[in-house]
C-alpha cells in the first residue's frame, strides 16, 4: 500500500472517486481529514539557479527569497496552479537542509506536505496509531500557519509535512 492510501487510512478517511462521498462503514470517522496536496519541497544546493530555472525558463511565478530562522532555511515558493514547489537552501550550519545537501549534492525531494483541517485533532489520532512525530507541538511554517512533521520511517521514507488548512 502506498503513502496516500496509509495517510487516509490513518486519517480514518476513505475517499473514493465517486461524488457520493461515501465512506467505508468499517473505517470509524474521526475528528480531522486530510485536504490537499499544498506543495513539493526540493532542497537546492544553489537557489538562484533554482528560482531562475523554473522563472527563466519554465516561465513560473516564483516568490520571493523568505528566511526561516526557526527552521534553518530560505524558501522559495513556485507557483504551478494546482499546487506549489518550495525551493529549500540551507540558512545556517544547522540547518536540516544542509545536512540533507551533505548526502544529496544536487539537491532533490526534501518532503511533501498535505494540508489538514484540525491538526491537534491529527497529532492525537497519529501519536495514537504509533505515527512518530518530529515535534511535540506545531510550529509556524513558511505560509504562517501550523505544521508538524512525521517521520519518514513511518511513511515508507518520505518525510510528510502536515500543515493546518
Amino acid at each position: 500500500s502506498g503513502l496516500l492510501t496509509r495517510l487516509q487510512t490513518s486519517a480514518c478517511t476513505v475517499r473514493t472517486l465517486s461524488s457520493s462521498n461515501s465512506f467505508s462503514p468499517n473505517i470509524p470517522s474521526c475528528m480531522w481529514k486530510l485536504g490537499r496536496l499544498n506543495h513539493v519541497a526540493i532542497a537546492v544546493p544553489d537557489l538562484e539557479k533554482a528560482q531562475s530555472l523554473y522563472k527563466d525558463v519554465l516561465g513560473a511565478q516564483v516568490s520571493d527569497t523568505v528566511a526561516l530562522p526557526e527552521h534553518g532555511v530560505y524558501t522559495v515558493f513556485v507557483e504551478l496552479g494546482n499546487t506549489k514547489l518550495e525551493l529549500l537552501h540551507p540558512l545556517g550550519e544547522k540547518s536540516p537542509i544542509a545536512s540533507f545537501l551533505q548526502k544529496n549534492k544536487t539537491g532533490g525531494m526534501h518532503h511533501i506536505c498535505i494540508e489538514v483541517d484540525d491538526i491537534k485533532a491529527a497529532m492525537t489520532e497519529l501519536k495514537r496509531k504509533n505515527i512518530r512525530i518530529l515535534s511535540e507541538e506545531p510550529k509556524i511554517g513558511a505560509h504562517g500557519k501550523p505544521v508538524i512533521f512525521l517521520h519518514p520511517k513511518d511513511c515508507h521514507g518520505v518525510l510528510v509535512e502536515l500543515e493546518q488548512a
